[in-house]
This record gives C-alpha cells, structure tokens and sequence, in this order.
C-alpha cells in the first residue's frame, strides 16, 4: 500500500505537467472550433458558429484526401520500418566483423535534425544537379522527376522516412532482444523446434511488447509529420505530398533534364543577373509633387 502511494505520489508531478500542457489545450482547440474568430477582423471577439466549423471540415475534399493520403504513408513507413529494424536487429545481435562499426554508421541518420533531412533529400533529386535523377536516368533511363510525377513524390517522401527512422526502430528491438532469456530458446532447440517455429512461437510473443510499444511510437511521429515532407515536396506536385489542407503550392522551376550547355549557361546567367540588380535596385525618391 505504502509503495502504490509513493508511486502515484511520484507520478502526480508528470501527470499534472501532461493535463495543463496537453490536455487543456486539447479541449480549448475543440472549445474554439465552435466559434468564428479573425485577429485581423474589424469585429472583435469569437463569433458563435455552432457545428459549422465541423461540418465544413467532414466534407472537405482536400482535408478528406489529406488524411487518407496520411493513414497510407504511416502505414507503409510503419510496417516496412519494424520488417527492416527487425531483419537488421536479429542480425545486429550476432558477432560479425565490423559490427561496431556498422552499428554506429547506420544510426547516424537519428542525430540529423528532420529538416536537414528533408533539405538533404531535396538536394539529392534534383534534376540536373542530384544524383539520383542523374543515375536513374544513365542507368535505367528512368525520367525521375518528383516536382512532376505525384507517385514519384510519394515513393521518395517514404523512402525518405524510412532511411531517417529505421535506425531508431532497429536499435529498439535489439534493445529487446538483447534482454530475453535464453532458456526458452535453449529448450525450444532440445525439444525439435526449427528456427521459424522459435520466432513465431517464442520470439514475437516474448517481444510483443516492445514491438507494441515501437509501432506506437512511430505510428505517432509519422501521423504528424510535416518539416521533411515541406522541406523535400512542399506538399507538391500539386497535393500528392500534402498531409494537412491548404493553399496549393506555387509553380516549380523544371530544370532541365540535360546538362545546360555553354550558350545556355550564360543565357540563364544573364537572366539572373538581370533579376538581382533590378530587385537590388533603391526605391525611388518620392518626387517634388507629393512633398
């Protein structure tokens, strides 16, 4: 009895932490959402609006396309991560040469910001200046261009994820497979037990609650991704990328699909030229009729 107090007594500071900082807001956003409410109106103060707010979001085709464009990529992120991070753990688990090694390059993608991934990535496909338009097209002659092909886009955002979160997922299991008891294994070998009897019948269930616990913690973080998608897509072409409502992006610039050459480099800097200096140009001294 005297535990259970001292436990919940030292909970009681992180649970009131999470109510006035998650919990509150939560339910002042849905207070909110029953009202009409512009800081640049000329009309002060929340306007009652009812369930109109709602019902325009419900109906919404662009919100309504969003979310299901979202629901498929943290599905696809989540389960090729924990079929990788799994297949990568259990052969992290056993000594190879440079396993050190290995370990510590392929969890560098987790100390880069997600914002200089997305950045990253942008400038890997490029056309006309990353390599991987570059190789997809010398090599397969492949036109890889994710500012215009919407599944592109998509394939690159999830390939984009994956590379960035699998690490974090691998590192887990091992984590859990690392800390099981080696007996039932053991006893599973004495008995006649093939390798993918002992996987299925002692090593998921043993692990369920790790992998439970990494599936909603990914589950979370790719519901609500938003910096590497912007960074990479800008929620384009068009909305093919785009988690969450809004304005449609402005139009890219396609470069070409071959290296410019001599005549035209020094067409486009000419252009470019011509563009800083009149954009660098003073603004004009207001003349002697306005003074």
């Amino acid at each position: 009895m005297r535990s259970n107090r001292m436990g919940w007594g030292l909970l009681t500071p992180t649970i009131v932490i999470l109510v006035i900082m998650g919990v509150l807001p939560f339910l002042y956003v849905i207070y909110v959402g029953f009202f009409n409410w512009n800081a640049f109106s000329a009309q002060l103060g929340m306007q009652w609006a009812g369930v109109n707010n709602y019902r325009r979001l419900v109906f919404d085709e662009p919100f309504l396309a969003s979310l299901g464009r979202t629901a498929l990529f943290a599905f696809l992120a989540v389960t090729i991560e924990l079929a990788l991070g799994f297949l990568l753990a259990q052969t992290l688990i056993k000594p190879f040469p440079g396993r050190v090694i290995f370990r510590t390059l392929y969890t560098l993608p987790l100390i880069i910001a997600p914002i200089a991934v997305g950045a990253t990535w942008r400038l890997l496909t490029i056309p006309g200046f990353g390599p991987i338009p570059y190789y997809l097209d010398k090599w397969f002659n492949y036109d890889y261009r994710i500012a215009t092909y919407g599944n592109q886009a998509f394939a690159t955002v999830l390939l984009m994820d994956i590379w960035h979160w699998t690490p974090f997922v691998t590192l887990t299991l091992l984590a859990g497979l690392t800390a099981m008891p080696k007996e039932p294994m053991e006893q599973a070998q004495v008995d006649g037990a093939n390798r993918w009897q002992t996987f299925f019948y002692l090593t998921i269930p043993m692990m369920m609650p790790i992998i439970l616990t990494t599936v909603f913690i990914r589950l979370m973080d790719a519901l609500r991704v938003v910096d590497e998608v912007y960074m990479l897509t800008n929620g384009g072409p068009g909305d093919a990328t785009r988690t969450r409502p809004g304005r449609p992006p402005p139009p890219t610039f396609r470069a070409p699909r071959r290296p410019l050459t001599p005549g035209g480099r020094t067409v486009v800097a000419r252009h470019w030229r011509a563009f800083l200096e009149e954009a660098m140009l003073p603004p004009h001294p207001p003349s002697l009729e306005h003074r």
